[in-house]
């Protein structure tokens, strides 16, 4: 049975995103982006405009799973916090479309990557060409989320 996921790679000025198929060992690239609100903006529009942009995606794109990273602390507590926020607007978008969520460590989708929790963006970078050689990011934040989609249809062969 084919499973449609959606990866995001939540942010305030750049939300990446991702939709990938899978069936058992499989992987088919969909579409990739990234959603830029307008950095002159007020937070909460920024806020509404990844939330609206989020819940447009799910509409085109009906995945069946969303998988995300977990935010971790920064140094920079303020950059934490900003980053909890674009995240939640995401979260509560893929919610809100009712789509199960997963969300997943840094080292974890690094491990189900490149069997190493510590890759370098390299190593990941790279599995991803492998795995996907259709998916042509163009940002780093978009190539994120496509690694994160993929983590994801790794994981939940063993988890589910």
């Amino acid at each position: 049975m084919t499973k449609r996921i959606l990866g995001i790679d939540p942010g305030l000025l750049h939300t990446g995103w991702a939709v990938i198929d899978t069936c058992g060992q499989t992987r088919k690239y969909v579409a990739s982006g990234v959603v830029l609100p307008n950095p002159k903006m007020e937070m909460s529009e920024r806020l509404v405009t990844i939330f609206r942009e989020v819940t447009k995606i799910c509409e085109t794109f009906s995945p069946d799973e969303c998988s995300m990273e977990i935010t971790f602390v920064n140094k920079n507590p303020k950059t934490t916090l900003i980053l909890g926020h674009a995240r939640s607007a995401a979260v509560v978008a893929v919610a809100n479309m009712n789509v199960p969520l997963f969300e997943y460590e840094p080292n974890k989708i690094k491990k189900a990557l490149t069997g190493a929790g510590h890759a370098d963006k390299g190593a990941v970078d790279k599995m991803v060409q492998i795995l996907l050689p259709a998916a042509k990011p163009k940002t780093a934040d978009e190539a994120d989320a496509i690694a994160i989609a993929l983590a994801h249809s790794n994981m939940a062969r063993f988890v589910f």
